[in-house]
């Protein structure tokens, strides 16, 4: 395949070596962090895949071995994250590489986290609230190697992983300092057998993250403007993505769409994420799909809060109409892309709104939302997503 994407060594917060081809510096990367057996994580999905092979073999002919674990829901627990500290601490693993899409790379994260913590610590310990990561130990959690093999989550440049309780079906945010990568390894070519509809979901949910980046009321400069030119890159490679796979040029920027929206995130999610998080920890839904879901609903919600706003990102983007014409263009994308119209079609059941509701409530990213959400208002977005 023939593409025209640059090698670059970026700082974007973490070092990112980016470019095609680059898994073969896997081995190396390693090296250089210090790990000399590590333990690759990833899900059921990508654990048979050539992708997930060729990786095992650089580290093997390196002589790192080829240890895997791949008992990763899509919806990652603390009952995967107990199975693969098991397989870590068996192994005498001092590293891991975290192999996939945002469930292969937040458990990965979360098992380098809490593999050597004390006893009596539990990982919902550590939520991402006020200073709460102090209670770990820093020196007890393992270096981190991240490889992407989807364009969305932008966990590979992230400090904290999602876990959902398998008890009460929520999610929880776990932030550590040290749980940033110590490399990450962005290679377009590893995202071209995606299947359709992940290409579809994973770029909707890198659109979702610089969407609602963009919206938040919080004041970041430097995340509005990441998040205005992630939207960009978004728009105008997604379809040609999903239309063309083996389109390089398109894949690395969406690659770089991804790593940009978790970046940009770093100043606030708002209601499309404290909607689909509940949703997908009870429905076990894909969570950029959801995000695309309840996308133009909660546009809709927050219109008078965005507007001057999203009228500024619609004429950098090209995008005639103003705030009306931007939610025709995220309307248009949602259809080429097979995305459902509701969540009735996601099998959501009209019975548990008021559940979803007051655990949307609870999600801490309802709180960077224009709008103030209350149990009244969130109720009605809800039903006007089904």
């Amino acid at each position: 395949m023939t593409h025209n994407v640059p090698n670059r060594n970026w700082s974007y917060p973490t070092a990112i070596k980016f470019g095609v081809g680059r898994i073969a510096e896997l081995a190396d990367q390693c090296k250089a962090a210090g790990i000399a057996k590590p333990l690759l994580v990833t899900d059921k999905a990508l654990a048979s895949l050539p992708i997930t092979a060729q990786a095992l073999d650089i580290l093997e002919a390196a002589d790192l071995g080829r240890a895997v674990f791949s008992e990763v829901d899509p919806n990652p627990n603390e009952q995967n994250m107990q199975d693969g500290i098991k397989v870590y601490r068996a192994g005498g693993h001092d590293g891991v590489i975290a192999f996939g899409g945002g469930s292969g790379l937040d458990l990965g994260k979360m098992i380098a986290l809490m593999a050597h913590q004390r006893d009596g610590l539990s990982v919902w310990d550590l939520e991402d609230i006020d200073d709460w990561y102090t209670r770990a130990d820093a020196d007890k959690i393992a270096p981190v190697i991240a490889v992407p093999t989807t364009a969305g989550t932008g966990s590979e440049v992230g400090r904290a992983g999602v876990l959902t309780n398998s008890v009460t079906h929520k999610k929880k945010i776990i932030f550590h300092p040290k749980l940033m990568p110590v490399v990450t390894i962005c290679d377009p070519a590893l995202t071209v057998g995606m299947p359709r509809f992940i290409t579809a979901g994973t770029g909707m949910d890198a659109l979702a993250h610089c969407l609602e980046a963009y919206c938040s009321p919080f004041y970041h400069p430097m995340s509005q403007g990441i998040a205005l030119e992630g939207m960009r890159l978004v728009f105008e490679n997604l379809p040609q993505v999903y239309d063309n796979p083996n389109d390089l040029d398109a894949r690395a920027h969406m690659m770089s769409a991804a790593a940009m929206g978790a970046v940009a995130f770093q100043k606030g999610l708002g209601a499309i994420h404290s909607l689909s998080h509940p949703i997908g920890a009870v429905y076990n839904t894909h969570h950029g799909t959801t995000n695309a879901v309840v996308m133009p609903m909660v546009l809709a919600f927050n219109r008078s809060a965005i507007e001057d706003r999203i009228e500024k990102a619609a004429a950098y983007l090209g995008i005639a109409g103003g705030f009306d014409g931007f939610c025709a263009a995220i309307m248009d994308l949602r259809a080429k892309l097979g995305i459902p119209a509701h969540l009735t079609a996601m099998g959501v059941e009209a019975s548990r709104l008021d559940e979803l509701t007051e655990m949307a409530l609870e999600d801490p990213s309802c709180g960077g939302n224009p709008i103030e959400m209350t149990r009244e208002n969130t109720r009605a977005l809800f039903a006007s997503c089904m």
